[in-house]
């Protein structure tokens, strides 16, 4: 599979990406993270780029988490159901 290189947009930087994901892919990422960092400063409106960035992955990481944890929890029922 090729990579792709697609420039995004994220709390007013350009970024270029390049990987195997689709462009659409790419740049659904980089709207989430977008939204993310913007959200995070409409309530702390003190906080740089960095620190948004950062809390931005912290808050993403935590879903992130969750969600496996509960993919986890559905595998280990899904195997006790197995006879």
């Amino acid at each position: 599979m090729s990579k792709n290189r697609q420039s995004v947009e994220i709390y007013g930087q350009i970024y270029n990406i390049v990987g195997k994901a689709s462009p659409a892919y790419v740049r659904d990422i980089a709207r989430q993270v977008d939204e993310s960092m913007r959200n995070i400063a409409q309530t702390n409106s003190r906080l740089d780029t960095t620190k948004l960035a950062v809390l931005s992955a912290v808050n993403m990481t935590d879903a992130y988490m969750k969600i496996k944890q509960e993919h986890e929890e559905i595998l280990h029922l899904i195997e006790d159901e197995q006879p």
